[in-house]
């Protein structure tokens, strides 16, 4: 059995899915999760993708007293955490556009509490789930890594451009600590099996998710927030990543930690950008949707929405050549899946 890594957020959409291939690469897996944007279903879910019983806790990471019980109890029990991917994050741009307060009390503060725990249990390797938001309104693409952080478009990118820098200064006191960043684009998709997949609380903030509920008549119809942007077809540009390639990245650059690359380039830290390194529109999508599944998407069009960029997708040679992973499969195969695990749900009964 590899190490034991704790996998915050475990229960969100991202990591259920990242849990299930850390564990079918043979890391064992300690969850952590507050639900504030997943349930326990997913925990389930995960269990029975995995065969095993893989220990939760219901932990804020606000929470200092509650994350040092974790590693505390975690290591008392002879299982020594040596691995952190934090995934746990407030994620709605839209959201954090209307409560920026809520999102930096949450996303940072949670983030520097982590380190601190991490710092006194002396815990070196850790996975941050960044994200392309970083970047702001990019002014070449597709974007690499090198790209300047621009002003953020939303308190949401601010909030992973504050996280990104709490942890370069993490590493100045803590020399043994090592981190890789890893800067999604827009995963969707869910598990080929449909026993998790994305589960948004209330109304889905992101388009897939939306879309798939529009289609299943839990909602109206999808807006598609302006079709006048300097675009070919005038809808936003996005790189969209099935969330098991997304998965399988997390254990590639965990991997990586372990085998010490990164204190062999004598920087502690590297980031990559994870996305397919191309994009695709908004109409794009829904025509890409109605293809593979054969149903009509009932949409409108909107204003613009604030805090939207405008065109953004991946340069992701680095992930290539360093972490050895790439993207495998397409933007119907993701839609499809997602669809899959819609049609599973109990609201779509």
């Amino acid at each position: 059995m590899k190490p034991s890594i704790l996998v915050t957020g475990g229960a969100g959409y991202i990591g259920s899915h990242t849990s299930v291939s850390l564990a079918k690469a043979g890391f064992r897996v300690i969850l952590l999760d507050n639900y504030s944007n997943s349930d326990v279903k997913a925990v389930h879910g995960i269990r029975s993708l995995i065969n095993a019983q893989v220990p939760f806790y219901e932990v804020d990471c606000r929470d200092k007293d509650g994350l040092i019980n974790v590693f505390r109890t975690e290591q008392e029990m002879g299982h020594e955490i040596k691995g952190v991917i934090h995934f746990a994050a407030l994620k709605s741009v839209g959201e954090s556009v209307d409560n920026p307060k809520m999102y930096e009390e949450n996303n940072i503060v949670g983030t520097e509490r982590l380190l601190e725990v991490m710092r006194e249990f002396d815990v070196d390797n850790l996975v941050f789930s960044s994200s392309c938001t970083v970047y702001g309104e990019p002014e070449v693409v597709p974007v690499d890594e090198n790209a300047p952080f621009l002003e953020a478009e939303s308190p949401y990118g601010f909030t992973k451009q504050a996280c990104e820098k709490l942890i370069v200064d993490h590493l100045t006191p803590n020399p043994k600590f090592n981190a890789v960043i890893l800067r999604y684009f827009n995963p969707i998709g869910a598990h080929p099996s449909a026993k998790i997949g994305e589960s948004p609380h209330g109304v889905p903030n992101n388009l897939v998710p939306y879309l798939c509920q529009s289609v299943a008549g839990i909602r109206g119809a999808l807006q598609v927030f302006g079709t006048d942007y300097p675009t070919p077809d005038g809808s936003c540009i996005r790189d969209y990543l099935h969330v098991m390639d997304l998965a399988e990245a997390h254990v590639s650059a965990l991997e990586y930690l372990f085998k010490d690359k990164l204190r062999g380039k004598d920087t502690g830290w590297r980031a990559y950008n994870l996305g397919t390194g191309k994009g695709a529109s908004v109409l794009e999508v829904i025509k890409a949707f109605e293809k593979v599944t054969g149903r009509g998407v009932p949409y409108s069009i909107a204003e613009r929405r604030e805090g939207d960029v405008v065109a953004i997708w991946a340069n992701v040679s680095r992930a290539k050549d360093e972490l050895g992973w790439e993207a495998k499969r397409s933007l119907q195969e993701a839609l499809n899946d997602s669809w899959q695990w819609q049609k599973k749900r109990p609201d779509s009964q």
